[in-house]
């Protein structure tokens, strides 16, 4: 009797347990190994407000006098467009998302003479490689949009625009923010504004800047938010490459500081929302993402995880050793490298954040939920 029911109670569990996968996967039609995209599924966004650095830049710095740019080839070889200011060889991780939302067309560039942004049905792009949550970060590269300035210009010439249409548009659209990176490598640990600050008490200040300027994004309209962790700061091609001779271990400093913010966004993330009434908040965890990729690379098919596939001068050789050279060689097989140039991740690895970022169901990857779920709201 006792073996009977030990078997009935099993029985019993598995059922349910196949009910909730069955339940949670019917509407959003998730794989498990989330990995399986919804095609036709219709969602509530128009576009996207992009703020952040190279990572998310669509070419910005194009009109910018700074040294961060990627306006010419290698960069964008792999990009209908070709070159467009964007730091990788094809897509980035907002191209990407905007497919798997099926906007109609590409997020353009706040600064892009060409592109009508003040009156964009599928929002607008004001991120600049070299910026940082903090103002002074990025000046070393030159002059740079910082996060502040960016939300500066979507209030004062962007939002003007859309209140002629209806405030509540911007319900519609997805505010993705991603910055802190810079804070650190651009900043922090070259001395810039630490003024004998801890790691911790520097990370603190930047978590607090950052909220006020989500506070100020929610004043302004903005309820649907994702924000890009940090990746793993010590394991680029540049940080390795500043390793001794042979040594292709991950600067651990690096990642200890980008693991600390991450830490930190996730607890800003519940206490804001409370304060934030109707709002609602996605955390794509890049360092997560891209760490499994680094450590299992042929999972994804990758088979180098240190090298960058351009060309890089050096320092010494009068480069950055993050840029690519001017009409510089690229690899051949640019989908089995991690790393585009020495910072800037290639279109492969961009799609796969892409898709977990819209599509995962794992918390490690996306908090609380992803952004297909973030869509439906």
């Amino acid at each position: 009797m006792a073996l009977m029911n030990l078997l009935h109670s099993i029985l019993l569990i598995s059922l349910c347990f196949n009910f909730i996968l069955y339940s949670c996967s019917k509407p959003t039609k998730i794989s498990p190994d989330a990995e399986s995209i919804t095609d036709g599924i219709i969602n509530n966004i128009k576009g996207m407000f992009v703020f952040g650095s190279s990572f998310v830049d669509n070419g910005n710095n194009n009109y910018l006098a700074t040294l961060a740019k990627s306006d010419y080839l290698p960069y964008g070889m792999d990009f209908e467009l070709g070159p467009t200011g964007r730091f990788t060889n094809g897509e980035n991780v907002i191209d990407v998302l905007g497919k798997l939302l099926n906007l109609p067309a590409l997020i353009p560039a706040f600064l892009d003479p060409s592109a009508n942004v003040n009156q964009s049905d599928v929002g607008v792009n004001y991120a600049s490689g070299g910026s940082g949550i903090l103002n002074e970060t990025g000046s070393i590269a030159g002059v740079v949009l910082s996060l502040n300035e960016q939300i500066r210009l979507f209030e004062e010439v962007t939002l003007p625009n859309l209140e002629n249409r209806s405030r509540e548009s911007l319900s519609k659209y997805l505010f993705v923010i991603g910055s802190g990176g810079n804070d650190y490598t651009l900043n922090y640990f070259l001395n810039i504004s630490r003024s004998n600050l801890t790691v911790q008490e520097f990370t603190d200040k930047l978590i607090a800047t950052l909220s006020s300027q989500i506070k100020k994004l929610y004043s302004l309209g903005a309820t649907k938010f994702v924000i890009m962790s940090l990746y793993p700061l010590g394991c680029s091609p540049v940080s390795i490459a500043a390793q001794p001779q042979g040594n292709n271990s991950c600067i651990q400093f690096l990642n200890d500081a980008a693991e600390l913010f991450n830490s930190n966004l996730r607890s800003l993330v519940n206490d804001l929302r409370p304060q934030l009434p109707g709002s609602n908040f996605v955390i794509v965890n890049a360092y997560n993402i891209i760490r499994d990729i680094l450590r299992f690379p042929a999972l994804r098919g990758f088979t180098n995880t240190t090298q960058p596939c351009c060309d890089v001068p050096t320092r010494a050789q009068g480069g950055t050793g993050i840029s690519c050279r001017r009409g510089g060689s690229t690899c051949p097989d640019r989908d089995k490298f991690v790393y585009f140039d020495g910072l800037h991740p290639t279109e492969a690895v961009n799609v796969i954040l892409g898709r977990k970022a819209y599509a995962s169901i794992f918390t490690r990857e996306v908090y609380p939920f992803n952004v297909f779920t973030l869509a439906r709201i």
